[in-house]
């Protein structure tokens, strides 16, 4: 069958249109052999700008090169649709096109079908190509063209600017085959001041070629998505970075004589006012729509809005039952705020056949503390009784004991500043006295102190711990400070990153002073480490914080702002616009003030926006021609995260190695050690007679006997 041999996963694979039939992306039969690289150029490659466009864009990775790129990208992602049912019947429909997206409608009568086609680009990623969307009838007869847009290379680079023209087409999931799009009114960029800005229309399938779409709502911010109940019911939201502004919109689709009426209107910062998101329920269709509850004698139509709970004490998540008439609250469930963390998952409750009461409500939950794992939970009203439904053990048992704190300091300026703060297993501080202390963060960037002041998260959720997590190294007695908040804020019309580095040092001291004040981190011993943006925080720190960190550790960063000209992370002005602001944040620019170790880490595929392997590099070229004590690990095949064993064990090994050698006190002849054993099955097992880390790279006695925690990445055959 087609369907075993020759799907195409490039882009898509399958989608069930209903029960019994597929329609499968599959390799044409005609394709052939793949195209082959000219051995002598047929020419020059030329971009050219004679008509002198203004197109700014972001620094994108894995674009198409070339001519000989173009034939290989549309070789492998084009694809042949074919209808399969579950007896073997197969049916080619449609001719080959490099398909994106296949979406039936909820009666299974009708398919959105997006495509892209030539001319392609060299300066932007497929998801801005020349894209075409039809719709077609389950059995793969064409009706109707909806759109063809044009190559979209110059969506400006302003938060909040789109494409121009039909976007977020979808169908109503409320109704059998209805459409929904949005079309924007200023051309799709942010910068243009208009009213409405983004228009959003509705259609049957049926009646796409003899009626003109309905007007369903104007927005004066940008489109965010709609939760569909029926047409008496739709919430549609809206929002504006610049501003942080966020509204949600109550309207009724079926009927023009209601006006639509703003339900909540709040800053998408200010975590703490936030009245959660309403509960949704699947219907035979298997879309998703907002449940609306009943009260036993009461004809009010209520929501259940499902919420994390912010508070200055950490997140308390909760279930409201929300008045949609009078906008009253009452709270019919929350989280226990003292040594559990529960949340909301699904909604049970079997809504198809009449209307659900508040006293038939059955939600899934998930539970969990600092020590225990998350469990799942079904909980039934009215006594508000839970059965547990899973029995998950703890995924690391050594750790079970760790202790975990959510711990409160105040930035110079005022802001208050979180983090986590996690300790080994039997750890005490007037016993054992300070250890070294890895510092793992990730700034973020605020319009008010207020917000960025606000706590997120909760001290009762489980320590997870990831393939690469900072939390590894609490197995070598290390104290860990997990995301302490480093809030970047611009106030009014000030740009937060004007005051970068002022604000970046600031927060950094404010964390390390507590850490020391605590008595649980070594003033000389405390190394500083982030990904991404948080590789980037690092270098700042080394070059501008020496005196904080003894060592830093930077994976897949971004190092030189003048290398992302056209803006990066939450910054949309061009290096041009702001040149001091993109020169005084690069660490490359300061790589002559690192002095402290630094261990960059990147993969050698990147695909993440900006954050290009040349970037680790340059700056590793650039701090070793001044004689800054470094070291660079390029992993292959890798991208911006890190999936391969070998890779995931060697960036264990490498930081493991970096640490010990460069934060441990007295460990200099450990490293050297490491370094002449790493072939060594001892490295990263248990030294039964001491609770110390030894010189070898041991473990306390509480981790399981012969637990290989960072083993040498030289054993695998692929390096």
């Amino acid at each position: 069958m087609i369907i075993l041999t020759s799907i195409l996963p490039m882009l898509l694979s399958f989608v069930w249109v209903n029960n019994s039939t597929l329609l499968v992306c599959t390799i044409p039969f005609s394709r052939g052999a793949p195209p082959k690289k000219p051995l002598v150029p047929a020419g020059p490659k030329i971009l050219s700008n004679e008509q002198k466009d203004t197109i700014q864009a972001r620094t994108y990775q894995d674009l198409l090169k070339d001519e000989y790129d173009e034939s290989l990208f549309e070789y492998y992602a084009t694809s042949q649709l074919v209808l399969v049912s579950l007896d073997g019947t197969e049916k080619l429909v449609g001719p080959p096109a490099i398909y994106t997206s296949l979406d039936p409608s909820p009666d299974e009568k009708y398919i959105l079908i997006t495509s892209i086609h030539r001319p392609y680009s060299f300066i932007v990623p497929c998801g801005r190509f020349p894209k075409k969307v039809d719709v077609w009838t389950a059995d793969g007869k064409f009706v109707r063209e909806l759109c063809d847009l044009p190559l979209a290379e110059d969506i400006p680079i302003t938060h909040n600017s789109v494409r121009r023209g039909m976007r977020s087409i979808d169908w109503r999931a409320d109704k059998p085959s209805t459409l929904v799009w949005v079309e924007t009114q200023d051309d799709g960029d942010a910068k243009v001041e208009v009213s409405p800005r983004d228009i959003v229309y509705t259609q049957p399938a049926e009646l796409l070629a003899s009626e003109q779409p309905a007007v369903l709502h104007k927005l004066d911010l940008r489109y965010g998505g709609i939760s569909w109940c029926d047409d008496s019911l739709a919430l549609i939201y809206e929002s504006w970075y610049k501003t942080r502004k966020i509204r949600t919109w109550v309207i009724s689709p079926g009927s023009k004589n209601l006006n639509p009426r703003i339900l909540f209107d709040r800053s998408s910062e200010d975590v703490y006012s936030d009245p959660g998101s309403p509960m949704l329920r699947r219907t035979p269709a298997g879309t998703y729509v907002i449940a609306t509850m009943r009260k036993e004698g009461d004809q009010g139509t209520y929501l259940l809005l499902n919420g994390s709970g912010a508070t200055p004490q950490g997140n308390i998540p909760f279930l409201d039952l929300f008045d949609l008439n009078t906008g009253n609250k009452e709270r019919i469930w929350e989280s226990d705020k003292e040594k559990y963390y529960e949340t909301v998952v699904a909604l049970m409750s079997d809504q198809t056949e009449g209307e659900l009461y508040v006293d038939q409500l059955k939600v899934l939950t998930s539970k969990e503390s600092k020590t225990e794992n998350t469990q799942y939970f079904i909980l039934s009203w009215p006594g508000k009784k839970a059965c547990q439904i899973t029995n998950f053990p703890h995924p690391y048992p050594q750790l079970s004991s760790l202790k975990k704190e959510m711990i409160r300091y105040e930035r110079k300026d005022g802001v208050q500043l979180t983090a986590t703060l996690y300790l080994p297993p039997d750890y005490d501080p007037a016993r054992d006295g300070p250890l070294p202390c890895l510092v793992w963060s990730y700034p973020g960037e605020f319009k008010s102190k207020d917000a960025a002041g606000q706590v997120r998260g909760s001290p009762n959720e489980f320590a997870g711990i990831g393939p690469t997590s900072p939390l590894l190294w609490l197995a070598r007695r290390f104290a860990i400070l997990s995301g302490p908040t480093i809030p970047i804020i611009g106030e009014g019309n000030e740009e937060a990153n004007d005051r970068y580095v002022e604000q970046l040092v600031g927060s950094a001291e404010a964390a390390v002073e507590e850490v020391i004040g605590r008595g649980v981190a070594h003033r000389s011993k405390i190394a500083i480490g982030g990904h991404s943006y948080g590789a980037f925080m690092t270098a700042n720190l080394l070059a501008h914080a020496p005196h904080l960190f003894c060592c830093g550790i930077a994976r897949s960063g971004a190092y030189n702002r003048t290398l992302t000209p056209f803006g990066f992370q939450n910054e949309d002005r061009t290096l041009w616009e702001a040149t001091s602001t993109y020169v005084e944040m690069s660490p490359f620019m300061s790589a002559n003030k690192i002095k402290k170790p630094i261990l960059l880490i990147h993969g050698e595929e990147d695909n993440n926006s900006g954050t290009l392997t040349m970037q680790s590099d340059r700056f590793f070229n650039a701090l070793k021609g001044h004689g800054a004590l470094c070291r660079l690990v390029i992993l292959p095949f890798e991208s911006h995260g890190y999936a391969a064993r070998e890779s995931v064990l060697h960036v264990l090994w490498e930081t493991d190695r970096w640490l010990q050698k460069y934060c441990v006190p007295n460990s200099s002849d450990a490293s050297e050690n490491l370094d002449a054993h790493k072939d060594d099955a001892s490295i990263g097992t248990v030294d039964a007679d001491s609770k110390a880390v030894s010189a070898a790279g041991g473990v306390p006695e509480w981790a399981d006997d012969k637990i290989d925690i960072f083993p040498s990445p030289c054993r695998s055959s692929l390096w």
